[in-house]
């Protein structure tokens, strides 16, 4: 498996973290051609998660091109977070592990994994900014009431980088009985290319789905890119389509991409919001899942190839794209995905296909609020 991809990724950790991490790249690497385990996972997502998720044509949203939304938030729980979550919970199981600890900013990955640990019977300790619990309040509520245990997070800006640090320094202090369900293609290896191997089911059903309806690729492809999962699972198979544009969309506020530079964060290696002396700078968003100051290093390689191009879009921007969705096609749009919604509409391209992340009923109070 690699640990790399071109100068990103990698491994910085405490050493007391390289046994759980070669255990856990011992058992992926197992696992992933296990028929067994494919077979588990496979009727989970169909008959739990509810895939495959539908390709709809958004024709009022954009009268002018061919925009197709890739329809995650029609998922069990709301978001694309459900396809990683029960893949890495089958994982903790196969390891023996009872208790899960994860992080969450727009709370859809602690939903997400507060679900797949009452399905199964696992402790659940789920870390969250307390600005970000102020934000999402009805996903904390969902989380207690699937029995897992929410802890605030009171220092620094109290959001999803905070929340994150916290789940580490849990996962070290209890690494023997503890698994970390990480909710993005972020951290040490070997989390991204895992996650990333999760949430591929998106882009490869996708795939499939648009050349049946059109007959042939997209032009472009858009997601939105918090630390990057719904999109590294929505571009990876159309990478070797060279003609298809791959577009990740950053809030303005946070774009580790569009404006950041080498670093290390939360243990792996890539393109950060950071000062000239090397330190994280605070990172803004409306959305709660797109503020946080790092990427996936996938994404730091594919922009650096040149394979993928990463835009900004403002609050006001996806916030207009927000009401635009709901008032033209009846969709409540995530916050999140608003920002690849923003950015569809002014894409030069005829044939577009649009990752919806996820539902906003979580985000209703902020939307309403402005």
């Amino acid at each position: 498996m690699s640990t790399l991809f071109g100068a990103y990724g990698g491994r910085y950790v405490p050493e007391t973290l390289i046994p759980a991490l070669d255990e856990l790249t011992a058992a992926w690497s197992s696992l992933r051609e296990d028929e067994g385990f494919r077979a588990e996972l496979h009727d989970l997502l169909t008959n739990y998660a509810g895939r495959p998720t539908p390709l709809l044509r958004a024709e009022r949203f954009a009268p002018d091109q061919r925009v197709y939304l890739k329809r995650e938030d029609l998922l069990h729980t709301g978001a694309h977070k459900i396809n990683n979550a029960l893949g890495q919970a089958v994982i903790a199981r196969r390891l023996g592990k009872q208790r899960i600890v994860a992080e969450t900013g727009a709370g859809q990955h602690g939903v997400a994994t507060a679900t797949v640990c009452a399905r199964f019977g696992l402790e659940c300790i789920v870390y969250m900014g307390s600005e970000d619990m102020r934000r999402q309040a009805p996903n904390v509520e969902r989380m207690r009431l699937l029995g897992a245990e929410v802890r605030p997070v009171e220092f620094g800006t109290r959001t999803l980088k905070e929340a994150t640090s916290e789940a580490i320094r849990d996962w070290i202090a209890n690494v023997d009985d503890t698994y970390y369900l990480i909710g993005s293609c972020v951290g040490p290896a070997p989390y991204p290319e895992l996650v990333r191997e999760l949430q591929r089911v998106i882009g490869r059903e996708a795939r499939a789905q648009v050349l049946a309806i059109e007959g042939r690729m997209p032009d472009a492809v858009l997601a939105c890119v918090g630390g990057g999962s719904n999109a590294i699972g929505m571009f990876y198979d159309f990478i070797p389509d060279e003609d298809v544009r791959l577009i990740g969309v950053e809030a303005a506020g946070a774009a580790s991409l569009g404006c950041g530079r080498g670093g290390v964060l939360h243990g792996a290696r890539s393109s950060l919001l950071a000062d000239e002396d090397g330190q994280i700078m605070d990172a803004h968003s409306i959305s709660a899942g797109l503020d946080y100051p790092g990427v996936g290093p996938e994404h730091a390689y594919l922009r650096d190839t040149g394979r993928a191009q990463y835009v900004p879009c403002t609050d006001d921007e996806a916030v207009a794209a927000f009401h635009r969705l709901c008032r033209t096609e009846g969709i409540v749009p995530a916050l999140e995905s608003s920002h690849a919604l923003a950015r569809a509409l002014d894409t030069d391209a005829e044939l577009i296909l649009v990752c919806l992340s996820g539902r906003g009923d979580k985000d209703l109070a902020e939307v309403l609020a402005r």
